[in-house]
């Protein structure tokens, strides 16, 4: 029985999600054998890796009474789209705390989260502790009840959704062996989760993060984050299992000009898995996360030999957004 099976959890998902291979691309690049966790197909709000965290975040809030659920993100943030939709699901109220000016017309997942009727608050990033901090007590002297889920969903308990990922992909691979898995990390709940299944479910692979934003100023901080994240995770799932910062890989030197911002890593790893295997990846996350990996194959540092699955976070209605980005040269 998985470790989360006792775990209050509230339904969210169409799961398992598809493991599929890249036979196309990987015949492309003469190697490695590459395998695709189809994350952008759980579901909910078009899909994505959040709402694997919301299940248990979710389950959380239902359980404390709470009608409001407050959380963070930027513009096209694929956690508060995902969020706004759970909160849609469960007949709950959202407020989003979102960085930058309103624009004119909105776009991608920002369109999507009015769609799902969610509040909207715009903040320059540096007011977020501040402005959520105002917005929890405003919304509790109006007598609501706010349920505050950090950026990303990423602590202990939204990091149990991707502990129980890991089985799930224990199960499908059956006797299959990869070598490693391959994703993007940024708030770290996803990568964190990973670690943490990893040990539980017995995977020997390796754990390889792509920083999308962390650069070498983040150096040490950003592992012992997950450092954090994970033992929560591990004291909620009642395992002895202890982590240290050197128990999390995380490959730097892809933030590029920054969070966001797009470039030819990401507009050469968009076109070529739409063009190779049909199959959409976002500008932000998983788009500089499969450059990042394109790039390590091509430099030799994931071997020929090796089978590597890339697991695809979603985020695929940003592409809409940036449109003029993308095409350009």
């Amino acid at each position: 029985m998985p470790a989360t099976a006792k775990l209050s959890r509230c339904k969210l998902t169409q799961l398992p999600t598809p493991v599929e291979e890249l036979r196309t691309l990987s015949s492309k690049l003469g190697g490695p054998k590459i395998l695709i966790k189809r994350d952008d197909l759980t579901g909910l709000a078009l899909g994505g890796n959040k709402v694997r965290k919301l299940e248990f975040l979710l389950a959380d809030a239902l359980a404390q009474g709470c009608d409001t659920l407050v959380t963070l993100g930027a513009a096209q943030s694929n956690h508060c789209r995902q969020t706004a939709a759970a909160a849609a699901a469960c007949s709950l109220k959202c407020e989003l705390i979102l960085n930058g000016k309103k624009p004119e017309l909105p776009q991608g997942n920002l369109f999507l989260d009015e769609l799902f009727g969610a509040t909207i608050h715009w903040i320059e990033r540096p007011q977020r502790a501040a402005k959520s901090a105002e917005l929890v007590q405003q919304l509790k002297t109006a007598g609501r009840k706010p349920y505050l889920i950090p950026v990303g969903g990423s602590n202990g308990i939204g990091a149990l959704g991707y502990v129980t990922a890991v089985t799930e992909l224990m199960e499908q691979l059956d006797k299959r062996t990869i070598n490693r898995i391959v994703f993007a990390s940024s708030s770290g709940g996803t990568q964190a989760g990973l670690v943490v299944g990893a040990r539980v479910a017995g995977f020997k692979g390796a754990v390889t993060g792509i920083g999308i934003d962390k650069d070498d100023r983040d150096l040490n901080i950003y592992e012992q984050e997950l450092t954090d994240i994970a033992n929560d995770c591990a004291t909620r799932l009642g395992t002895n299992d202890r982590f240290t910062p050197k128990d999390f890989e995380v490959v730097r030197g892809y933030a590029g000009a920054g969070y966001g911002m797009v470039g030819d890593l990401e507009r050469e790893a968009i076109r070529l898995l739409a063009q190779t295997e049909g199959i959409l990846l976002d500008p932000v996350y998983a788009g500089r996360a499969f450059g990042a990996m394109l790039d390590l194959i091509r430099k030799g540092q994931i071997a020929k030999n090796e089978t590597v699955l890339f697991w695809h976070t979603g985020g695929a209605p940003a592409l809409f957004a940036y449109v003029k980005d993308l095409i350009g040269s």
